[in-house]
């Protein structure tokens, strides 16, 4: 899998990403497991954007900002935190970073700023800071947007009944999951899989794909 990205543009679309990060040389090899979930968030990207193209109403610009750095994240070679270059951003980029981190570990469980602030030993205004300085949103607005990445998988990608998804997503009531959903793209669960099945859009994944972001 190859890829390249340019650092403008990739900063501009991937807030929290430093140029170091995006500029990196992007040819290496991913194992099996990396490069299913690699296809998969791939072939994601693409559904909404094509789903974009087609149905302009659906379009969601920030989704689409997820699902890209959800792409990079799993295609990026894993390197250990500690030995991550630690010179770029600052402490608001450092901040961030952990919570970022933390969000991908613990969306499913955490809904609320307060538990990450409380794991992460900061208080909730300086997630917040920190999150509006990477992304351009608030620290609640950026867990939501995560929240809503995997439902909106969940929903386009599975057959999992609408109780089911909330289930997989923390929400011990569906009504809740449904408030939800509904309060982020003013549309129900059920109608806005009815509305993506609708587009047309391909299901199949090729694990032979390559996958190429570029400017």
């Amino acid at each position: 899998m190859a890829g390249r990205v340019g650092g403008g543009w990739a900063r501009r679309f991937l807030p929290g990403f430093t140029a170091a990060e995006t500029t990196a040389p992007a040819g290496w090899h991913l194992d099996r497991p990396r490069l299913d979930l690699a296809l998969l968030a791939a072939d994601h990207l693409r559904r909404e954007h094509d789903t974009a193209a087609r149905t302009p109403h659906l379009a969601n610009a920030a989704l689409l900002t997820h699902l890209l750095a959800a792409l990079m994240l799993r295609a990026l070679p894993h390197t250990p935190e500690a030995t991550r270059p630690t010179h770029s951003g600052g402490p608001d980029t450092t901040v961030f970073r952990a919570y970022r981190s933390a969000v991908e570990e613990h969306f499913a469980d955490w809904h609320h700023v307060a538990d990450y602030a409380h794991a992460l030993g900061y208080d909730v205004r300086t997630l917040t800071r920190a999150t509006r300085a990477a992304t351009g949103t608030g620290a609640k607005t950026f867990l939501d947007q995560r929240i809503l990445l995997e439902a909106k998988r969940l929903l386009a990608h599975t057959d999992l009944p609408i109780a089911g998804c909330a289930r997989r997503l923390g929400f011990r009531d569906p009504g809740n999951f449904t408030t939800f959903f509904r309060r982020q793209t003013a549309t129900p669960p059920a109608a806005w899989r009815s509305a993506y099945a609708g587009t047309g859009v391909g299901t199949s994944v090729s694990a032979g794909v390559g996958v190429g972001v570029g400017v």
